[in-house]
């Protein structure tokens, strides 16, 4: 772990009000490395990005969620990371958990990870997660599971953890620029072998 290369990337869109937070969260020891893409944000996102020492690269218009995760993977690459890891800088996410996010990854047992906010209904809307939102995300999880012949609690999380072997092998630039990216992230790292392992986090809204 203490020698690995571990590259935070954030997606983002109009965080100002939460970017510093999910940073201030982040272990020191992961903050080395972290890549912020701003997709045309309206707000001070960027200003407060730079500020906390984050490198920070930026869309002239909104190219969606696929088309920043692009910009994301394609800039950690250039890192040569062992590990990315995607974190949404909404502070819905706990990434004091980034740790035990990648830790699976590093020991060769899974190649993408993710954290799932819905273990249980109990603990996701005790955390403030609507129930409309629930119950439609538990609904096409089911479906998803159905579809890919898999069993995880969660397809929607932005927290997620890719070897960098991953990463080289999916063609990511080719896929969507709106949310169906990572669907098809998940599709193509399942249809060529990889696999694929969840740790529960807390639902936080």
């Amino acid at each position: 772990m203490k020698d690995a290369r571990i590259v935070i990337v954030m997606p983002a869109f109009n965080a100002a009000k939460t970017v510093k937070d999910t940073y201030e969260e982040i272990p020191p020891k992961f903050r080395s490395n972290i890549i912020l893409v701003d997709d045309g944000s309206k707000d001070n996102t960027v200003e407060i990005a730079k500020k906390l020492g984050i490198k920070v690269f930026t869309h002239t218009r909104n190219l969606g969620y696929g088309g920043n995760q692009k910009t994301c993977y394609w800039e950690a690459l250039k890192y040569n990371p062992d590990v990315v890891v995607m974190l949404h800088p909404d502070y819905q996410y706990d990434a004091s958990l980034i740790e035990e996010l990648v830790r699976p990854i590093l020991v060769g047992r899974y190649d993408f990870m993710f954290g799932s906010r819905i273990q249980g209904r109990q603990s996701a809307l005790s955390g403030g997660m609507p129930k409309i939102k629930y119950y439609v995300n538990r609904i096409v999880c089911i479906l998803e599971n159905i579809l890919l012949d898999v069993n995880f609690t969660e397809h929607f999380s932005g927290f997620r953890a890719y070897s960098d072997k991953l990463l080289k092998a999916i063609p990511f630039q080719s896929f969507s620029n709106d949310f169906v990216f990572d669907q098809e992230v998940t599709i193509a790292a399942l249809s060529l072998g990889f696999k694929i392992g969840e740790i529960p986090i807390p639902t936080r809204y």
